[in-house]
């Protein structure tokens, strides 16, 4: 965890003492528009594991996915971790709040989502905003957004909020998260978009292992096809590796395993803002600002031939203007 943290192993003490020696922060952890997905990624996390997350490190006291309570009496926890811990629990939010009609299309104990959201978030440490749903919107917030739903950051301001997108996020990013807010008592730093920039500070592109057929010029062109088979660039399948940012061809998942574009299929970019409304998914992107993007090594020939021959005829052109000069000015002296 110190390496995926990005950090020395001189830090790897420090890390254990923390895990081993802190005392638990406690975190309520809400459900508001999503899929579980990131609730289920978050327990199959390998290091460290979910167990030890759980038990060593946070005490999640409200949590209505995995909580044994129900009804007014698991709301009455809720309130009492916001009177007691003010100020110094972590709220974790996944999935989004409608906002239109007065955010009557996620309810929690009679009152909407939008309101538990607001009123758990004034006495917060901090906010982490687990996946996309609660980072950037995502399928909720996806054009004509029926409900108006909302991601975190446009609901909640105030207060120090961690995005942690992707659809779900990675495991080990999100322990992660949680061990370095752990280990130092602070927040991880962030980038523009409210990011950790030691798991979003790079793009899948720059880190995957196809990378080298996309600089060759190697690309898939049909499911299946030779390139396919071979392991080839899925950039113009609609890969969006070279846009999005995310530690995927990093961690991979499932202990390290695979990830999409490992198993042939292209990145859809789930870890950034409007990337459902970003489709066609499998139509390449055309306006990626990607110098040579369409480039093979024979195109490459045939522009530096062009280039060339250019060059030539514009020497052959300066050569003969010069001659021209030249003798004009022979004879006016001779005159």
């Amino acid at each position: 965890m110190t390496a995926a943290m990005g950090l020395e192993a001189a830090f790897v003490p420090e890390v254990v003492k923390a895990m081993e020696t802190k005392p638990r922060i406690p975190v309520i952890w809400l459900h508001g528009l999503e899929c579980t997905c990131c609730s289920e990624s978050f327990i199959r996390s390998s290091h460290p594991i979910a167990q030890d997350v759980i038990l060593n490190m946070i005490s999640l006291d409200y949590d209505d996915t995995l909580q044994a309570a129900a009804g007014e009496q698991a709301e009455d926890c809720r309130r009492k971790i916001m009177k007691e811990h003010k100020g110094g629990y972590i709220l974790a939010v996944e999935g989004n709040a409608p906002t239109k009609d007065g955010g009557v299309y996620c309810t929690i104990g009679g009152g909407t989502f939008l309101d538990v959201l607001k009123e758990t978030a004034e006495g917060a440490k901090a906010v982490i905003a687990w996946g996309s749903c609660a980072s950037n919107g995502c399928v909720q917030a996806a054009k004509p957004n029926p409900t108006g739903a909302r991601p975190v950051h446009e609901i909640i301001s105030g207060k120090p909020i961690i995005n942690v997108p992707g659809c779900p996020p990675i495991a080990e990013v999100m322990t992660g998260v949680i061990t370095y807010i752990l280990t130092f008592d602070a927040l991880p730093e962030l980038d523009r978009l409210g990011r950790p920039k030691m798991f979003y500070g790079q793009r899948i592109h720059d880190k995957c292992y196809r990378r080298p057929f996309f600089d060759a010029g190697q690309f898939v062109e049909a499911w299946d096809d030779e390139g396919a088979r071979k392991g080839w660039c899925l950039y113009k399948m609609g890969c969006r590796g070279p846009s999005t940012y995310n530690s995927c061809s990093t961690f991979k998942w499932n202990n390290g395993v695979s990830f999409p574009i490992g198993s042939g299929h292209p990145c859809i970019g789930c870890s950034e803002a409007n990337f459902w409304d970003n489709g066609p998914f499998y139509q390449r992107l055309s306006a990626i600002p990607l110098p040579g993007i369409e480039a093979t090594p024979d195109a490459i020939g045939k522009t530096l031939v062009g280039l060339t021959a250019a060059g030539a005829a514009a020497h052959a052109i300066s050569y003969a203007v010069r001659r021209t000069i030249s003798k004009e000015a022979s004879e006016d002296k001779k005159e």
